[in-house]
């Protein structure tokens, strides 16, 4: 069997370099083009050092002279967006691991995978184990009344609480059907409490020496429960990506999370 040709958009970034690292250490794929705004030569040399693959600032050239399968994006959503168009409009299966996308986004990319008659992966995030943290939680959600989430992660993320939060929260109060309770207080919310979504406080912790942690906690009369899921390194990120690359060849159309593709 022919290994699938995989092409990397931010590839220069810190995700992309994991992506590039991975990719080229399956055996069941071929690095064949990498694009990224900074890159400063028209070659990438891969992480085994045995050859090189063509590099790029222009997408258009990457997907003609290489011919890809699959390209994955891990960029900005402003600049993915654009890309998303191009490959589509050219009959490319797609994985994207970018964030930030807004509903009309997603939409545009669901009519974009069924017009062009491609597979289109998007997960918030590529963890397997953080998948499975939010899949429990979506179970206990159904039996236990009060619930709250702490998310810790680097110094360098900028946005507050994550997208993986949000979505757990979401996911959570979907499985019960309503919102969760919230313990009583004296007056106006303490903004100690955190961000409130679902009935759910959301905290948020940014500190050098963190990757990406998120911990669920649900409380009931006299228990209570704890979900926790810790990523130690992107390379973490790598089995789901690698999965969805896998995945996208044979399947058509729109899917969005990581847990449809487990058969969560």
């Amino acid at each position: 069997m022919e290994p699938i040709r995989v092409a990397v958009h931010g590839a220069a970034g810190r995700m992309g370099q994991e992506v590039v690292r991975a990719v080229c250490q399956e055996p069941s794929m071929q690095l064949v083009g990498a694009i990224d705004l900074n890159t400063t030569g028209d070659t990438l040399t891969l992480p085994s050092g045995k050859g090189t693959a063509p590099f790029s600032a222009n997408l258009d050239h990457i997907l003609t002279a290489t011919r890809p399968d699959v390209v994955v994006d891990f960029t900005l959503a402003k600049t993915a967006m654009p890309a998303v168009r191009k490959i589509a409009g050219r009959g490319i299966n797609m994985v994207i691991g970018t964030t930030g996308f807004t509903p009309a986004d997603i939409s545009e990319m669901e009519q974009l995978a069924q017009a062009n008659n491609i597979g289109m992966v998007l997960a918030p995030n590529f963890a397997l184990g953080a998948v499975l943290m939010m899949h429990l939680a979506k179970i206990a959600a159904r039996y236990l009344d009060y619930a709250e989430i702490i998310e810790l992660h680097h110094e360098k993320k900028a946005d507050a609480p994550s997208g993986t939060a949000l979505a757990t929260a979401k996911a959570m109060a979907a499985a019960r059907g309503k919102p969760f309770l919230q313990p009583p207080t004296k007056g106006e919310r303490a903004p100690s409490r955190g961000q409130e979504a679902e009935g759910i406080s959301l905290h948020s912790v940014r500190l050098p020496g963190f990757m990406a942690h998120q911990e669920v906690l649900l409380g009931g009369m006299g228990q209570t429960l704890s979900i926790r899921h810790d990523m130690i390194n992107r390379e973490g990120f790598m089995p789901g990506v690698l999965l969805a690359i896998k995945e996208v060849m044979s399947r058509k159309g729109f899917t969005f999370g990581l847990d449809k593709l487990l058969g969560l």
